[in-house]
């Protein structure tokens, strides 16, 4: 009688439960074009950038100018080295992006960078209004 009830542990059951299904996981990316991973990346760093510039809803409540300097070197090196990747129909916008964060933090600071020194500006070279 017991044999033609399955008994599962209770420990067993919770692990298959939190445990990801990475075959499935592996397959849904491998699915997603480079292209998009690429610009999605790029439009999160721009997010996190612009908040700590102080540019989200709250202002200067999460403003960190070093915080902002990481975020904007990351995206300036994933924007140049993926540019001739994606195409400029695709890198366009995110250097524009780039372009207006990097101005924004200039603006932002209490001591201005020397030209080329700013953000991002060793992959992009000095940026200037």
């Amino acid at each position: 009688m017991s044999d033609a009830i399955p008994r599962h542990d209770e420990h067993d059951e919770h692990d298959k439960n939190d445990s990801p299904d990475f075959d499935t996981m592996t397959r849904d990316i491998a699915d997603v074009p480079a292209v998009e991973v690429i610009t999605t990346v790029a439009v999160h760093l721009m997010s996190a950038a612009a908040v700590n510039l102080g540019l989200a809803e709250e202002g200067t409540a999460h403003k960190d100018l070093d915080e902002a300097r990481k975020l904007i070197t990351s995206l300036a090196g994933l924007v140049t080295a993926g540019a001739p990747e994606i195409g400029s129909y695709h890198a366009a916008p995110l250097r524009d992006g780039l372009k207006s964060l990097q101005l924004a933090f200039r603006e932002a600071s209490v001591v201005a960078d020397e030209p080329g020194q700013g953000p991002g500006e060793k992959f992009t070279g000095p940026v200037i209004g």
